[in-house]
């Protein structure tokens, strides 16, 4: 059974969704931030069935975020490197991790982020670049952008308040 796609949808969300949305996906981007290149090192440190871990690199490279590249002529040999594409889902994975760690892990973290040079944990929040504005539930609001069908744009006269109390 073939998933629907939600490329064609005007929301941002669902579109992104749809590059990035399925579980092994997103585990392959996480292994690969992590340092996974080759095809063995993704099949050993997920445990993934190697067709399905196949169909998903080629996948993640038709959509962008990794790149193919030959590392050995013969015999053939081809590793998986992140693009900026796929680097820039970084905070999205952090974020992710920080509310799988508040909400699903009542045992307690299984890893926390920590900053590199100092070994202090990082909480990931998500902020508003021009005024570092932590965004919240409530605190922020959606309006029509420029490509939004007439049927958003009726719906979002006015900016509708995003998760906000309901």
């Amino acid at each position: 059974m073939e998933r629907t796609s939600f490329a064609d949808m005007p929301c941002p969300i669902a579109r992104s969704l749809d590059q990035v949305g399925e579980g092994w996906s997103l585990l392959i981007l996480r292994d690969a931030l992590l340092g996974a290149r080759r095809f063995q090192d993704f099949e050993e440190r997920l445990a993934i069935p190697p067709n399905t871990l196949a169909r998903r690199l080629k996948l993640l490279c038709q959509r962008g975020l990794l790149e193919r590249r030959r590392y050995v002529e013969r015999p053939p040999r081809d590793e998986y490197a992140l693009t900026e594409k796929g680097r820039d889902l970084l905070p999205v994975l952090l974020s992710l991790a920080a509310w799988g760690n508040r909400w699903l892990a009542p045992e307690g973290a299984s890893f926390v982020p920590i900053d590199r040079e100092t070994g202090r944990r990082v909480d990931p929040v998500v902020v508003d670049k021009r005024t570092l504005r932590v965004l919240a539930a409530g605190n922020v609001a959606l309006k029509a952008g420029p490509a939004a069908p007439a049927s958003l744009r009726r719906a979002l006269v006015r900016p509708a308040i995003f998760g906000g109390q309901s």
